[in-house]
């Protein structure tokens, strides 16, 4: 017999193999956790969201033929609508022309679509007054044209803070829908109807830009 060595049995050789098998996938887990935690998720180039305050909304019925503008002037008399769509902190989203350009190609289809209705976005807002005016720039139908309007406030809430209606009836009619007045606060405090003429009667004529 060979002194001072202890012989090992079987279940000792199973044992220290089960713990050198236990440290090794704990080492793999560590290292796993830790690759995961330093993955950064991958930056979405050229994805922007706008930022607006209030929308203003001009629709009229769908599938109609006319071609309605919406036009809206902020407190430094700048003018947004088709023929300047971006005008200080104003956005004209879509020129609707009516039934030009309602047909769409989506995968190879033609697809219909039969909503009329213009937007305005104020990305920001400038304290004064605003006007909202309805031009009926192109007729193709002698029947007189309802058109919805509405001005909802959205950030940080949405709320509506006017809705209502105009009639036009026929090209050239320039409605005055709603003048309002924002505060320094960014909200609405005085909403009435006078009527102000915002496009000259030469551009409707002309129709620069379309």
């Amino acid at each position: 017999m060979m002194a001072g060595r202890k012989l090992l049995s079987p279940t000792d050789t199973e044992d220290g193999f089960t713990d050198i098998l236990f440290n090794a996938l704990l080492g793999f887990a560590f290292m796993f956790i830790v690759a995961f935690a330093l993955i950064q998720p991958k930056p979405t180039e050229g994805k922007i969201t706008p930022k607006a305050d209030y929308i203003i909304t001009a629709q009229w019925p769908d599938n109609h033929p006319d071609d309605i503008d919406l036009i809206v002037e902020d407190p430094r008399g700048q003018l947004v609508w088709f023929n300047a769509r971006e005008a200080g902190l104003m956005h004209l989203d879509r020129d609707d022309r009516g039934r030009v350009g309602d047909m769409i190609n989506v995968n190879g289809q033609q697809i219909n679509n039969p909503i009329n209705q213009e937007t305005v976005t104020l990305r920001g807002v400038a304290p004064g007054e605003y006007v909202v005016n309805i031009l009926h720039y192109k007729s193709n139908t002698s029947a007189a044209v309802p058109v919805s309007v509405k001005v909802e406030k959205i950030n940080p809430t949405l709320s509506v803070r006017f809705a209502g209606q105009v009639t036009l009836n026929g090209a050239g009619d320039e409605q005055t829908a709603v003048r309002f007045t924002i505060a320094q606060d960014g909200d609405i405090v005085d909403v009435f109807t006078r009527q102000k003429f915002l496009i000259r009667a030469t551009d409707r004529a002309t129709g620069a830009g379309k």
